[in-house]
C-alpha cells in the first residue's frame, strides 16, 4: 500500500526521484498522466488498468463523461521507466499542466501516488483539513443511502 507524504525537488532537467518508500511497491515501470485539481497522477504498470476501470466500471464507454475522461487521463498519460536511483523525468506537457518547477510532493494514496506542486498541495491540505468533518459525514451518509 502507498501512503504518506513526501517532499523532494525538481531539477532543471525535469527529473525527480519517487521516495525510496514507494519505489519497491511501483516496480521499474510506471504510467504518469494528468489527475484532477491539477495534479498527476502516478501508478505502477500492473495498477493503471485497475485504475480506469475504477473510473469507468459502471459506464458506458459511449457516453460523453466517460470519452471526456478517457481524454483527459489516457490522452495525457506517459510510460515511465525508472533509473536505477528511482528518477524518472517528468514530461513538459504535465510539468506545465501541474505547476511543477521545484518543490513537488508525492502523496501516497493506497494504490496511487499523486504528485503536487508542493505550494498547491498546501493550499488543497488546508482547505481539506478545513472541511474534514463534513467531508465524513457526506461519505457516511452517501455510503447509508446507497446501501453499502
Amino acid at each position: 500500500m502507498l501512503i504518506g507524504q513526501f517532499q523532494t525537488k525538481l531539477d532543471e532537467k525535469g527529473r525527480c526521484a519517487i521516495p525510496a518508500k514507494f519505489r519497491s511497491k511501483i516496480g521499474k515501470r510506471a504510467v504518469l498522466a494528468k489527475w484532477y485539481e491539477g495534479c498527476l497522477v502516478f501508478v505502477g504498470e500492473d495498477g493503471w488498468i485497475a485504475l480506469l476501470e475504477k473510473l469507468t466500471a459502471k459506464s458506458e464507454i459511449f457516453t460523453s463523461p466517460v470519452r471526456d475522461t478517457d481524454r483527459f487521463i489516457m490522452g495525457s498519460a506517459f510510460e515511465i521507466e525508472l533509473d536505477s536511483q528511482g528518477r524518472f523525468v517528468v514530461p513538459k506537457l504535465l510539468r506545465d499542466y501541474a505547476n511543477l518547477a521545484s518543490d513537488i510532493t508525492f502523496l501516497g494514496l493506497g494504490e496511487r501516488i499523486e504528485i503536487w506542486n508542493s505550494k498547491n498541495w498546501e493550499e488543497k491540505e488546508r482547505q481539506v483539513s478545513e472541511n474534514a468533518e463534513k467531508l465524513i459525514e457526506t461519505l457516511a451518509r452517501d455510503t447509508k443511502e446507497n446501501g453499502k
